[in-house]
């Protein structure tokens, strides 16, 4: 398989389908969204209803280009933070605008006829119609680093 280290494929394998629009949502902890998987999918979800928590990876497909060639920015657009490179922050303006999110696994739902399966999840931080290219158990003893510092401008 010859593979380029510069350029990687990525099929999505569902959308994120919650009614949310805005970009600007501050506080997505009460938002329930529904992942509907595309056809053929639903054989790898096989256990995952096991899990309380997943991990949804997600590409922010409404970032426009020019933000994904910033490469600084004030942390939430605040001068008084300071300035900080964009792999040093969580916002969506980076080179490839990837989301990744821990959120609670309510339901795993079956495929209806000619469809795909979804999943229902609680939390999700995506807007409706964000592409979704994978999903993950969340371990606690895996994901979840105790002692993990921070710098001083993100302790709040």
């Amino acid at each position: 398989m010859d593979v380029s280290p510069n350029e990687v494929r990525i099929r999505a394998i569902g959308v994120v389908r919650n009614g949310v629009r805005s970009l600007d949502r501050r506080d997505w902890s009460g938002v329930r969204s529904r992942v509907e998987l595309r056809p053929g999918v639903e054989e790898s979800l096989l256990g995952l209803r096991d899990y309380s928590h997943v991990i949804v990876l997600g590409w922010l497909h409404l970032v426009p280009a020019a933000l994904r060639e910033r490469r600084r920015a004030y942390p939430a657009g605040d001068e008084r933070l300071p300035l900080q490179g964009a792999l040093a922050l969580r916002g969506a303006a980076r080179p490839n605008p990837l989301a990744v999110t821990v959120c609670g696994l309510v339901a795993v739902e079956e495929p209806a006829a000619g469809e795909g399966a979804a999943l229902v999840v609680s939390g999700l931080d995506l807007v409706d119609g964000t592409p979704v290219l994978d999903v993950k158990p969340y371990i606690a003893a895996y994901d979840s680093v105790p002692g993990a510092t921070l710098p001083r401008w993100a302790r709040g």
